[in-house]
C-alpha cells in the first residue's frame, strides 16, 4: 500500500534531517582541520615578521570560501551515503521499499538540496572566493611588508630585510634596548664572487632607527664577530663597540591591483575580459578554462546524490568499506579530470568549454544511469559485477595474508 500524498513531504523532511547532522559534523571536521593546520603556518610567519594577530585570523576567515568549495562536495556525497548505510542497516529501506515507494522517489529530497548546494558552490567559486582570495593575498602582503617598529620581541628572531635577522635574550621595555644579542647578516662580497655570512653575539645592543635618514643602526658593545671565509673556515674576531647599519622605512610597498591572476576575478569578469579582442591568446585560454571549470565543479552537486544513493544500497549485499571506496574512487578521478582537462585549456592544447561541459555531462550521464536502473537493495544494481570483482580480489588478497602467517609460524623453531 502506497502512502498518501501528504505523507511525502514528511518523509522527505525526516530524510534531511538525517542528513543534516552527518553534513554538519563532516563539514566541521574538515574545515577544522584544514584552517588549522593553515593558522599553525600563519602564526609562524607571525612570530618571524611581527604585527598583530588580529591579521592572522583575518587571514583565516578569508581561507574560509576556499576550504568550504573543497569540502562541500566530499562532506555531501559521503554524508548521504552513510544516511543511505544506515537505513539499509536499520531495515528503514526495506519499509520504504515494502510501502510502494521507489529508490528514485527516496532520493528526490537530496537531489533538491543538491540543487541548492550547487548553486552555493556556484556563488563560492564564481563570486565569493575571487574576493576572499585576494583579501587574503592581500594581509599576507601586508604582515609581511609592514613596517617593522625597530622593536625586538625576546627570544624571537626578527628578520629586519636586507640579509639582517637579530634576537635577544632580554629587552628592556621600549623594546630597544637588547642584552644577549644575537645577530645573523648576508652581505655581498664582490671578491669572494659571492655571499658573506656572519654571526655576531654581543653582550648589549642598543637600536636606533632614524625614519629621516631612512636609516637603522644597532650599535653592540663587548662582542665577538665570525665571519665565514673563502673557504669555509670561521675567524672569531672580538670588538668593543661594533655598528651595523641598514637601510630602513616606516612605508610598505603597495599590493598589486587585484585581477592580475585568473583566480582572482568574478565569473563576469573572465567572460568579458575572454571576450576583448586585445587579451592575449596565453591569457585568454586561462581565463576560459578558469570559467568553464568552475561552472562544471560547482554544478557537479546536482548529480551527487544519484551516485551515493546506489553505492549506498549496494552494501546490503556487500561490505560497506567497497562502497565507500568506489564512490571516492570516482570522484577524486572526476575532479582530478577537470584539473587535468583545465591544464590543458590553459596551454591550449585544446579547448577548455566543449572538453569541461563534455566531462561534466558524462559525469552526471553516469549518475543518472546509476540511480535510473538500480532497482532495490543489492538487486539490479548497474555496478553490480564491479562489486563482485572487488569482493573476489579482496577475498583472494585475504587467502594470501593468512598463508604468509602460517609459512611463518611454522619457520620458526618450537
Amino acid at each position: 500500500m502506497k502512502p498518501r500524498q501528504g505523507t511525502f513531504l514528511m518523509l522527505d523532511l525526516y530524510l534531511l534531517r538525517l542528513l543534516a547532522k552527518p553534513m554538519a559534523v563532516s563539514l566541521a571536521v574538515v574545515m577544522a582541520a584544514l584552517l588549522l593546520e593553515r593558522v599553525v603556518r600563519l602564526f609562524e610567519l607571525l612570530a618571524e615578521r611581527g604585527g598583530g594577530t588580529g591579521m592572522v585570523f583575518a587571514m583565516a576567515a578569508n581561507l574560509v570560501p576556499h576550504y568550504l568549495g573543497l569540502a562541500l562536495p566530499a562532506a555531501f556525497c559521503f554524508s548521504m551515503l552513510s544516511v543511505i548505510l544506515r537505513m539499509c542497516s536499520e531495515n528503514e529501506m526495506d519499509a520504504y521499499e515494502g510501502s510502494g515507494l521507489s529508490i528514485q522517489r527516496i532520493a528526490v529530497p537530496f537531489i533538491g538540496i543538491g540543487v541548492v548546494f550547487a548553486l552555493i558552490s556556484v556563488a563560492l567559486f564564481g563570486y565569493i572566493q575571487p574576493y576572499s582570495r585576494y583579501a587574503f593575498s592581500a594581509i599576507k602582503h601586508a604582515l609581511i611588508n609592514s613596517p617593522w617598529d625597530a622593536q625586538v620581541i625576546p627570544g624571537t628572531f626578527i628578520d629586519t630585510g636586507n640579509g639582517l635577522r637579530l634576537s635577544a635574550l632580554d629587552v628592556g621595555p621600549e623594546g630597544r634596548v637588547l642584552s644577549s644579542v644575537f645577530v645573523f647578516q648576508v652581505t655581498d662580497d664582490d671578491s669572494a664572487n659571492g655571499k658573506v655570512e656572519t654571526a655576531i653575539t654581543a653582550k648589549t645592543g642598543e637600536l636606533s632607527a632614524f625614519e629621516d635618514a631612512g636609516k637603522l643602526v644597532l650599535t653592540m658593545q663587548d662582542g665577538i664577530t665570525m665571519p665565514t671565509g673563502e673557504d669555509g673556515g670561521t675567524t672569531a674576531l672580538g670588538f668593543g663597540s661594533l655598528d651595523i647599519s641598514r637601510d630602513y622605512s616606516a612605508n610598505a610597498p603597495l599590493f598589486r591591483p587585484r585581477g592580475l591572476s585568473e583566480r582572482e576575478m568574478t565569473l563576469d569578469e573572465l567572460w568579458r575580459e575572454a571576450g576583448v579582442a586585445g587579451t592575449p591568446p596565453d591569457r585568454r585560454a586561462r581565463l576560459k578554462s578558469e570559467f568553464h571549470a568552475r561552472l562544471v565543479r560547482g554544478l557537479s552537486l546536482i548529480f551527487l546524490p544519484m551516485l551515493a544513493i546506489p553505492m549506498g544500497l549496494s552494501a546490503k549485499r556487500s561490505p560497506r568499506w567497497e562502497s565507500i571506496a568506489l564512490t571516492g574512487i570516482i570522484i577524486i578521478a572526476y575532479h582530478q579530470s577537470i584539473q587535468l582537462l583545465e591544464g590543458f585549456g590553459d596551454l591550449q592544447l585544446i579547448n577548455p568549454g566543449p572538453a569541461l561541459w563534455s566531462l561534466g555531462v558524462g559525469f552526471g550521464l553516469f549518475c543518472a544511469w546509476l540511480l535510473l536502473f538500480t532497482k532495490g537493495q543489492g538487486h539490479g544494481m548497474p555496478l553490480r559485477h564491479v562489486f563482485k570483482f572487488i569482493e573476489f580480489l579482496a577475498a583472494a588478497i585475504g587467502r594470501l595474508i593468512p598463508a604468509r602467517f602460517r609459512g611463518a609460524k611454522k619457520a620458526q623453531p618450537r
